[in-house]
């Protein structure tokens, strides 16, 4: 499944960080930047996380709730954000359906393996629910930037 503009974003509860959790049909009237991450703790989803955390501020006055979702359980969530003092949301698809909805869960290679795992995307959702942005796989220089430009245009 492939997620475009335009497309109505598909919803998801799941748990979080702090043992709570997050539906985002009921973050309606809010923008939302979903973004998926392969791995906590790991370079480049820590260079994502850390970009995400510095701008936190500005995607706030924005009234963007930023949500990160990886495959790592709630225990791994709740270390990274701990450790790398991430102020927003990080949501656990243990199972993995979240990332089957929003067609991140892809085959990858590596040094010649295949595998699957999750490519790194962020989509950015308006308050009803529509998907305004979307970016697949992305490159961790400069994504939060264009995010966040593409938040202040909506």
């Amino acid at each position: 499944m492939s997620i475009e503009i335009g497309d109505k974003a598909p919803d998801f509860t799941a748990p979080t960080d702090g043992g709570g959790k997050v539906t985002l049909s009921k973050l309606r009237g809010r923008k939302v930047v979903l973004y998926f991450y392969p791995k906590d703790d790991t370079s480049g989803c820590t260079a994502e996380a850390c970009g995400f955390r510095d701008d936190f501020p500005k995607f706030g006055k924005l009234d963007a709730t930023v949500i990160g979702v990886s495959r790592d359980s709630v225990a791994s969530h709740d270390k990274f954000k701990k450790k790398h003092e991430l102020p927003f949301i990080l949501a656990s698809d243990e199972k993995g359906e979240v990332c089957e909805r929003y067609g991140v869960w892809v085959e990858k290679s590596m040094y010649g393996r295949k595998y699957m795992g999750i490519e790194r995307a962020t989509f950015l959702v308006d308050g009803k629910g529509v998907v305004r942005g979307v970016w697949r796989k992305v490159k961790v220089p400069g994504h939060v930037e264009a995010v966040l430009a593409a938040v202040k245009a909506l």
